[in-house]
């Protein structure tokens, strides 16, 4: 399988493009959330969140989300709290209405050598990196980050349940990360990554028990 880039996605909304499809449970006037848009109040401060750093196999994926002050849909939470279809539905609407948005991933080879921490770190580091427009503060999700040079962070524990750009990193995070899974199990089925995305589920460790690790699987992880 070829190699996927270390960071493979990333937007922005230029001026003059057309808003997003209407969709009546997502627009800013259908009951928004209660989420605080920024820690700081500058418009380009982004959220940060990851996914996958609990699972068995796969890379660790990180989102950096730059939003409008006025981007409140409904439903808008960390990404834990939906179903399926509406952070589909949500990351549509992230995607077109972001400010600036990326995506990036650490791989499990490089998980293997720095840790799975070191590894999330890095994957943000790299959305960062690439979004369209410059951040000029981090809010990243939990109590810990590697500092990102020449722009200053926050930690916030919870963030991803208590601010629209760090439950919009989370969303993104979460659905590229789950395709990404969707995608190799094409290649290798009999470990049901399309439904449990890589985490120890029971069934996974029984098809680890049947047929041993696969090339994505971190074997620096008690597997079994």
């Amino acid at each position: 399988m070829p190699r996927r880039p270390p960071t493979f996605a990333a937007g922005r909304r230029l001026p003059g493009r057309p808003a997003a499809p209407s969709m009546s449970l997502f627009t800013a006037d259908a009951a928004p959330t209660g989420l605080l848009a920024t820690h700081t109040g500058q418009p380009h401060e982004a959220g940060l969140d990851e996914a996958g750093r609990g699972c068995l196999a796969g890379p660790v994926f990180a989102a950096a989300v730059i939003l409008p002050p006025d981007f409140n849909p409904r439903f808008l939470n960390d990404s834990k709290k939906l179903s399926a279809s509406r952070r589909e539905a949500l990351r549509t609407l992230i995607c077109a209405e972001a400010v600036a948005w990326a995506v990036g991933e650490a791989d499990t080879a490089e998980i293997a050598a720095l840790n799975i921490a070191n590894a999330s770190y890095l994957a943000m580091h790299r959305a960062v990196a690439t979004l369209a427009v410059p951040a000029t503060h981090l809010l990243v999700d939990g109590n810990r980050f590697r500092a990102y040079t020449g722009v200053p962070h926050t930690c916030a524990v919870g963030g991803d349940g208590r601010f629209r750009h760090i439950a919009a990193a989370s969303i993104l995070a979460k659905t590229f990360r789950d395709d990404h899974l969707h995608a190799l199990a094409q290649e290798y089925p009999q470990y049901g990554w399309a439904q449990n995305a890589g985490y120890p589920t029971a069934a996974h460790r029984a098809a680890l028990r049947e047929y041993g690790p696969t090339p994505h699987h971190r074997l620096g992880f008690r597997l079994l």
